[in-house]
Formats: structure tokens, C-alpha cells, sequence
């Protein structure tokens, strides 16, 4: 159904706020000299930002001007369990970047007012925040990204809200981007105003190449006195031209990805052609210019809408239409105070192409005044119904728990057996002597065949991006991992399988036989825990411990066991003080030090001047076994 929504139930602002918002930023990019201008109404604090008027401050070298985020500065910009970094646009970055104080740390405990550079923006919005007003940022144009990046930051640091309202905004950072927001749940404080007709949220879709002598001709008609004479050149003419058929290229490419589609012709195209990595995020409020207001927040759908409320009919002419291009983006100043508010906001969430009977004068004025085609609607269906599919596939998922349950129960109960006989689990299943042996291999095949589908999934996106972050999967992921990987460690070994490919652990994430449904579940935990990588890897402890004893060990192998352990003496000394912290903590358990165990068995070839320094001595020895006197 097409549902229509107040400001404040839709936006989660009033209309006064919203309006005196646009105000701001269409005022800040009258005072480029500025860093930002203010304002303080009853409740909140509005911090504004100019943007950039020449070419220069939106492109860099490359084809659209594109870069990999600083982690430093945005830990949450990436994926997961991926480990893919946001790419964002450069400039704009650097041009955030110019707010900031140089050469800061950043910690747990520093806000975001204490990184800024500028002294009185810094205290505006530290008071803001002590006065407990909400914290707006806003920006037009290039402004925009500006209050994008001031936004997240803010949210990561005081972890508290804030809004981001922005008006004729280019686009900022990848699908990546996008995905980290709306994993961090955050994605609902940016809103985005688009007038119908406006170049500028498409620009970035195309490559700096193909439009750069048009737009550096036309970029004066953002002056007012000068729209009338070249917003109806033929270098607006081209530039429009150029836009929309990089946009089309993308659009209609996303569209195939969300369809399932294997064109092999558009496969072909996207691997010759570069595609722009921009894509939308947040809440986007399209506005007709006749006082309608429609809005989107599937990110798919809203890169469709851009490319489809922008085509052109019979009876439109192309140098009018590029006109509105550059027009639209000056009437933010206009639509919003004058329009705002007369009418609920449509919500085109659920657009299609068969309504009720009184849900069809909504569609039809959405077709209207959107332009929109059925191929466009068909389009939106089908980014809304890929975001249902990823819902669908977590149910499935979330459907499945039992069963993991279960078997996680079962590996348990077979731990607690072997170490009732004395015998270290990982142990027992490296030897596989016994039918119980045979049985747990069973449960974990069957368990590694679950967990490698969550993960095929969530490679290819095709879960919900707030999957990572629940912690009912964090938390059965983590005891899956610690069940689980001791005992694909031992069936690693067990079939020499290191002489093939390697220890079990290397160095080259990319290239570890370590497979991915375990580096993925300790990165959830790591990062719900806000821990640095690797720092969960006590479900390791086993291929640390087997590589260690194919360098000091191994007769096969090691000929002067004295020189070996020297070259290796670092690592026993941070396993052993592992071995303590995870005992502590209760991440290994006894069975780790039955006198027979692989563990125990190669610690005991360690030179005795180091067993007896050890810190871990006691605790090897606790069943009363003692080391052996240097004389024997």
C-alpha cells in the first residue's frame, strides 16, 4: 500500500526545523570564506557548511574521484566479516578532513567537538551537546557531504543522535558505505531533499572524462545572475546528455544485479566500461517543484528513481529539461519553506503496479509527477523485493538455529566425555579411534555445511546489512567457533594437510587454509566488542600450538632443537602468555593439560631452562607430575 506520513512520524523532524535547516545551507554557500555558519533555535543546535564551487573541489585524478576511507578516522565505514573499506569520494573527504585538527588520536573517550580545528565551532557544538539539544548538520550541493561526514563522525564518537538534512547532495561513498550505516543503525538520521529535475545528486554517476568540458563551462550558472544564459547552452545540453547515459549504465546495471539476471551481454559491457562506485543511502524526499513530496529509503530503489524521474517525454525539449537541471538545484531555497508541510509526505516504499482501488489516485500522482514509466516501476518492485529476499534469507537462517543448537550440544556432551576418560577432546578426534569419534565428525560436517551457507550469503550481501551486528549471532557464532574450529584443526593435521598447503594460520589473510566461517564469526565478536583484530583467536590455540612442534619438534625436521627453539622463542612466550589469559577466562579447559595431550607432549620438548622459567609451569604440572631435575 502507498502510505503517507507526517515530518515528524516519516522524517522523525518538524517541518520549522527542516525549513530552517535549508535556510542555513543555502546561506552558508553565500559565505564560502567560512567554515560553517549556526544557528540555535529552542532546542536544537543547526551547524551549516559551504560547499565548493569549481571543479577542483569534487574531482580528483581518477575517473570519479574516488578513494578508500581512513579507517583511522571511520573504523565503522567497512564490512565485517568482508573487510571491505568505504570508498568515498576524495575531495570531499579532504575537504572534511581540513575541519580537523592534525596529527589527533583518537580513542574511546575523546568527542568529536574536541577534533575540530576550527575553536568556535568546537565549542558550539560541545555546548550544543552539555545543553543536551539535538545536533543538526546541513549543507547544499557540495556542502552537503561535508555535513555527511561531520554526521558520522559525530555518531561515532558520543554515540548519541544526530540528524544530517541535506539538500541537492552529491552522492558521497560506495554500497559499502551505505551498508556500514545501516548495519550501525544510523542509517535514519540523514535525509536527503532531491528536486526532481536536479543534475547534481546524478553528477558523480559519470566519469570526470566524459563531462568535464561541459561542466566546468556551465558551473557559473550556480551564480543567479548568470542560470538564464548558460543553463540553456549547448554545453548544458551535453552535460545533461553525458549524465544521464552514464546514470542509465549504472542504473541498468544495479537493476540486472537485483533481478538475478546473467546477461552475458551486460556482463560484457561492465567489464569494458568503468561503473561509478557511488551509490545512495539514507532517506531521499523527492520533490516535484508542484508542492508534492515523495520519499525512499531502499537504496536500490532510490538509485533507479534517479535515473527514471528524469527522462524526458514527447512534448519536453531537451534544452529546457537541462535548464531544470541546473535551475532545480537553486530552488531549494523555494520548494522547501513554501511547500514543506502542506501535504503528508507519500512513502513510495511500496510502489507498484496494483494497488486497491483508494490507493490509486497516490500511484497515479506518483507516476505523474515522478515521470515514471512501468519499466521504472517494474525497476522499483524489483529493488523492493530483493530487500525482501534478504529478509526471507535470514528467516531461513534464523530457522536453522535450533538445529545448530543441537549439534553444538552434542560436540559438547563429547567433550565432556572425553574428559571424564581423560582423553583432550582435540585429541580423541585427531585420533578417531572410537565410533563417538566418527559420530562428532558427522555433527561437524553437517554443522561447517549450515555456517558455509551464512557465509556464501553474507559474501554476496544477501542478508539484511544489520545481520553482523545481532547479538544473538554473535554470541552462537563465537560458541560455534570455539566448538568447531579445535576440531577442523585436528582433521586439518590429522590428514597432514599442512605438507600441502601449509600451517593451518599464515600471515596472508587471503591465503589461510582457515576457513572463512570462522574469521568471519571471531570478526563479529571483535567488532561487537570493539577489540582489535585477532584478538579473539583462542579457537587458534591448537594450529599455534601444531606449528610450533613442526619447528622444535619435528626429528623429521629439526636438527639442533636449541637453534629451532630460538628462532621460534618469541611464540612460545606469546602462546604461553595466551595460554594463561584464556585459562583465566575460562576459553581452555582441562583437558588441554591431561599429561597425553598433543599439548602438554610438546611443551615437554621445550629445553628444560625454559620449562622451568615458564609461567605456565604450574599449571602443566598441576596433577601432581613434576619436571624433571637438570641432571636427568
Amino acid at each position: 500500500m502507498m502510505e503517507r506520513r507526517n515530518l515528524r512520524e516519516g522524517l522523525g523532524m518538524e517541518t520549522d526545523l527542516i525549513k530552517s535547516a535549508c535556510s542555513l545551507a543555502m546561506a552558508a554557500n553565500s559565505t564560502p570564506h567560512r567554515s560553517y555558519i549556526s544557528d540555535k533555535p529552542a532546542s536544537y543546535a543547526i551547524f551549516a557548511f559551504p560547499g565548493s564551487g569549481t571543479l577542483d573541489g569534487w574531482f580528483s585524478s581518477k575517473s570519479f574521484g574516488n578513494t578508500s576511507v581512513d579507517l583511522k578516522l571511520f573504523p565503522s565505514l567497512r564490512s565485517i566479516g568482508n573487510d571491505e573499506l568505504a570508498v568515498v569520494n576524495a575531495k570531499f573527504f579532504q575537504q572534511f578532513r581540513d575541519l580537523l585538527k592534525e596529527n589527533f588520536q583518537l580513542s574511546d573517550k575523546i568527542r568529536f567537538e574536541h577534533l575540530l580545528k576550527d575553536y568556535q565551532l568546537s565549542e558550539e557544538v560541545s555546548r550544543a551537546v552539555r545543553e543536551n539539544r539535538k545536533v543538526i548538520f546541513t549543507g547544499h550541493s557540495s556542502g552537503a557531504p561535508i555535513a555527511i561526514f561531520a554526521t558520522i563522525l559525530f555518531l561515532q564518537q558520543n554515540r548519541i543522535p544526530a540528524f544530517c538534512v541535506t539538500f541537492g547532495s552529491p552522492l558521497v561513498g560506495n554500497q559499502i558505505f551505505g551498508h556500514a550505516l545501516r548495519r550501525e543503525n544510523w542509517v535514519d538520521y540523514f535525509v536527503h531533499f532531491v528536486m526532481r529535475y536536479d543534475i547534481i545528486p546524478r553528477v558523480l554517476l559519470s566519469p570526470l572524462s566524459s563531462i568535464k568540458g561541459e561542466l566546468q563551462s556551465v558551473l557559473p550558472c550556480f551564480n543567479p545572475s548568470q542560470l538564464e544564459s548558460i543553463a540553456r547552452s549547448q554545453q548544458a545540453s551535453s552535460s545533461f546528455y553525458e549524465v544521464m547515459r552514464n546514470v542509465l549504465s549504472v542504473a541498468s546495471h544495479a537493476a540486472c544485479s537485483v533481478m538475478g539476471c546473467s546477461n552475458s551481454l551486460m556482463q560484457t559491457v561492465t567489464s569494458l566500461i568503468e561503473l561509478s562506485p557511488y551509490r545512495p543511502f539514507g532517506t531521499y524526499v523527492f520533490c516535484t517543484g508542484k508542492g508534492r513530496m515523495f520519499s525512499l529509503k531502499n537504496s536500490d530503489a532510490i538509485l533507479q528513481l534517479l535515473f527514471y524521474s528524469l527522462q524526458l517525454n514527447n512534448q519536453e525539449v531537451v534544452t529546457d529539461v537541462a535548464y531544470r537541471n541546473f535551475k532545480d538545484h537553486l530552488e531549494y531555497g523555494i520548494e522547501i519553506p513554501n511547500n514543506l508541510g502542506k501535504e503528508d509526505i507519500v512513502d513510495l516504499e511500496h510502489l507498484q503496479l496494483q494497488l486497491p482501488s483508494n490507493e490509486m489516485g497516490s500511484i497515479e500522482t506518483a507516476i505523474k509527477e515522478l515521470g515514471l514509466s512501468t519499466r521504472a516501476i517494474l525497476c522499483l518492485t524489483a529493488a523492493r523485493e530483493s530487500e525482501k529476499q534478504k529478509q526471507r534469507n535470514q528467516d531461513r537462517i534464523d530457522g536453522n538455529r535450533k538445529k545448530i543448537e543441537d549439534l553444538l550440544r552434542g560436540l559438547q556432551e563429547y567433550r565432556v566425555r572425553g574428559e571424564i576418560q581423560e582423553v583432550g577432546y582435540y585429541d580423541a578426534f585427531k585420533r578417531q579411534k572410537d565410533s563417538e569419534d566418527f559420530r562428532a565428525n558427522v555433527k561437524r560436517l553437517e554443522l561447517a555445511g549450515i555456517w558455509d551457507e551464512i557465509i556464501e550469503m553474507l559474501k554476496r550481501y544477501e542478508l539484511p546489512d544489520t545481520f553482523e551486528r545481532r547479538r544473538d549471532w554473535v554470541e552462537l557464532g563465537t560458541r560455534f567457533r570455539r566448538l568447531m574450529e579445535p576440531l577442523d584443526i585436528a582433521n586439518y593435521y590429522r590428514h597432514s594437510k599442512d605438507e600441502d598447503t601449509g600451517p593451518y594460520m599464515r600471515p596472508e589473510e587471503s591465503r589461510q587454509p582457515r576457513p572463512k566461517r570462522y574469521r568471519y564469526s571471531q570478526i563479529w565478536l571483535e567488532n561487537a566488542e570493539g577489540k582489535p583484530a585477532g584478538y579473539f583467536s583462542e579457537s587458534c590455540f591448537w594450529a599455534e600450538v601444531e606449528d610450533l612442534r613442526m619447528h622444535t619438534s619435528d626429528q623429521n625436521k629439526v636438527q639442533d632443537p636449541l637453534a629451532a627453539f630460538e628462532k621460534v622463542k618469541d611464540r612460545v612466550l606469546k602462546l604461553e602468555e595466551n595460554v594463561l589469559l584464556w585459562v583465566t577466562n575460562g576459553l581452555l579447559r582441562r583437558d588441554v593439560f591431561f599429561e597425553k595431550s598433543t599439548f602438554v607432549k610438546w611443551w615437554e620438548t621445550l629445553p628444560l631452562w625454559h620449562q622451568y622459567g615458564s609461567r605456565i609451569a604450574a599449571l602443566v604440572k598441576e596433577d601432581g607430575r613434576k619436571l624433571p631435575s637438570v641432571a636427568d
